[in-house]
């Protein structure tokens, strides 16, 4: 292929961004079948999610109405422990959630830019800008859009790099984690959360649209993710398993966790195979 790209990667990235522009739209029914299987389907569960996996009170209340889409599988922007005057790049930014709490770390002499592949996502991060201006007094971030295969960034122009629950849904994580490691900045960070595999998942799970779109089907074991960045030149790799998202995924009855459920081999549970993981690394100093 031209951009380099297999026909079944280049599938699965159409699929992968058709779901999501439904999401944007707010048609989740029709983004990967029963509804709400892929975040929280209304603004008040959205929000009880983003709690149950580590938002504070404030970073809620601050950020844009229907910024919050109960994509989240994590917190990463604690996990960064953002600095004033720090530029961050999020990859997958979805909403602009993240990127506007970030920005709240950063402060104004700080940048946070957000990238993501689905044209109504990035319109919908931009339009959110403004509502964070005014409630922030901030107005340091900006949204892009292009494949986190594909940064539309320069060399180590990032001092931190976070992504939540996104790198499963790529079709070429190696790339991806070469990426974050050629745009951060020599001693630079990466805080990701993501949806990870304790151990393989049933083969009718691995192959369904619901779960790939879900977040689940896509996940790669805990040790792939650690031996995928150290590949990718990172250092200090850290990993913390987070059962909490997990189990706040199971107790809501999510659909698509209830038919993950049903494919488990009895007496099995979500949580004996997926769980929210907590990575962190930094990029090795000259």
């Amino acid at each position: 292929m031209q951009d380099g790209r297999s026909a079944d990667d280049r599938t699965l990235h159409e699929i992968v961004r058709d779901g999501y522009a439904e999401i944007a739209r707010g048609r989740r029914d029709s983004c990967c079948g029963p509804a709400s299987c892929c975040g929280a389907d209304d603004p008040e569960r959205a929000a009880q999610l983003a709690a149950a996996i580590g938002y504070g009170a404030r970073e809620l209340e601050m950020a844009p109405d229907g910024a919050n889409m109960g994509l989240a599988c994590g917190n990463p922007v604690a996990l960064a422990a953002l600095r004033p005057g720090e530029t961050v790049l999020d990859l997958g930014s979805g909403g602009g959630f993240d990127c506007f709490v970030a920005s709240l770390r950063v402060g104004a002499a700080g940048r946070v830019i957000g990238v993501d592949m689905t044209p109504e996502m990035v319109a919908k991060a931009r339009r959110n800008v403004a509502e964070h201006r005014a409630r922030s007094g901030l107005d340091n971030v900006e949204f892009r859009l292009g494949e986190i295969e594909h940064l539309p960034a320069p060399d180590a122009c990032a001092d931190v790099v976070i992504s939540n629950c996104v790198l499963n849904l790529s079709p070429d994580k190696p790339q991806v984690w070469r990426e974050m490691a050629r745009v951060l900045r020599p001693g630079g960070r990466v805080a990701v959360s993501d949806v990870a595999l304790l151990r393989p998942l049933p083969e009718a799970i691995r192959a369904s649209m619901e779960a790939l779109i879900g977040c689940i089907a896509g996940a790669v074991l805990v040790e792939e993710t650690a031996r995928l960045a150290r590949a990718a030149g990172l250092a200090n790799i850290r990993l913390e398993p987070r059962p909490a998202y997990v189990e706040a995924m199971s107790r809501r009855d999510d659909p698509l966790y209830a038919q993950i459920a049903r494919a488990l081999p009895p007496g099995a549970s979500a949580a004996d195979f997926i769980t929210s993981l907590s990575v962190s690394a930094t990029k090795p100093p000259k």
